[in-house]
């Protein structure tokens, strides 16, 4: 089996890569069961190299260049998590943010079908859900506002017009049934979250400044409330897509179902670190959602459950950190 991830030396798709590495050394001790090998593609405009597991195949390429094309062949899954995502940034250039969520997105489609690919799960987003007041909110309550999450609208109606037209073995366009999965990430968290950021995640961010005796920013109030999911639980899901056929073309929210306050999660990683430092406050930042809740039944119904609750997650974070920190891979 052949599985190809985009965005692989970021937070989510270097995490993903591992997962699948561990699970085809599972695999490989199990009689007549194919083992997974892992073709990654990254630009390294976000993701980190070094993040990357060994035993991927890596292809340093941009996902809006047909020279990607070649790489998807023989592939069966797709993992599409490459993507221009920090919100801020997104609302600075949103020209930039088209070109690589929208048509990066359609570039990795087409390789995708032109290579008889089996699926493509790809990632959508709960900005989607800016505009919404329904909490939880459901899947059927896309109401975008910010540039970034109006990108990963356009591509999931790209996506949607593929699945139209080359989803069908009947369709003259294709010659191959080409199944899509649409993932609406909520604040997934974990070892390699992206501290680099222009605007970091609120726990690497408060982490990273705690243990460096600086002061931590929160902009605006703190009453922003955040469903925040562990990247492991996260990869749970992944490859349940992989084994399921139920999941094919369906959109699927990964969430916790529980939120938290910015405040509260400050006040969370302090206990855990043992400090009582007062955050600096700035100015909000403009584009983002004053509440996230996601209604996780669909994706519970198919037997998925977030395992790890917040502390356990913390916890497992903030080791993380120190240990790169003393190997002075982060400063």
């Amino acid at each position: 089996m052949k599985v190809l991830i985009t965005g692989v030396a970021g937070f989510i798709g270097s995490n993903l890569a591992e997962r699948l590495l561990e699970n085809s050394e599972a695999r490989n001790q199990k009689p007549g069961v194919q083992n997974i090998a892992v073709v990654g593609i990254d630009n390294l405009a976000y993701g980190i190299r070094e993040q990357i597991p060994a035993g991927v195949d890596f292809h340093q390429m941009d996902i809006r260049s047909r020279e990607i094309y070649p790489l998807f062949e023989n592939v069966d899954y797709v993992f599409h998590l490459a993507a221009k995502n920090c919100i801020a940034d997104c609302q600075f250039d949103p020209v930039e943010t088209a070109d690589i969520n929208v048509t990066g997105s359609v570039n990795v489609f087409e390789a995708a079908r032109r290579a008889g690919v089996k699926k493509v799960i790809y990632a959508e987003s709960s900005a989607m859900y800016e505009g919404s007041s329904v909490f939880p909110t459901p899947e059927t309550e896309v109401k975008p506002e910010s540039f970034y999450a109006v990108s990963k609208l356009a591509s999931m109606y790209f996506a949607e017009a593929y699945r139209r037209f080359y989803a069908s073995q009947s369709s003259p366009l294709t010659s191959h049934k080409l199944t899509f999965t649409a993932l609406r990430y909520f604040c997934v968290y974990g070892p390699r979250q992206d501290y680099r950021r222009t605007i970091p995640p609120v726990m690497s961010a408060f982490t990273i400044k705690i243990l460096n005796g600086e002061e931590p920013v929160i902009f605006g109030t703190g009453d922003k409330k955040r469903d925040f999911v562990y990247v492991d639980d996260v990869n749970d899901f992944h490859l349940l897509c992989m084994d399921d056929p139920g999941t094919d073309g369906n959109v699927y929210n990964l969430g916790s179902g529980e939120n938290y306050s910015v405040n509260d999660i400050y006040e969370m990683i302090s206990s855990l670190l043992g400090v009582n430092v007062a955050p600096k406050h700035e100015a909000d930042l403009p584009g983002e959602a004053q509440v996230t809740l996601a209604d996780i039944s669909a994706a519970c119904e198919l037997g998925w459950r977030p395992k790890t609750n917040i502390r356990e997650g913390l916890e497992a974070m903030i080791l993380y950190i120190k240990r790169e920190m003393m190997e002075g891979k982060i400063r």
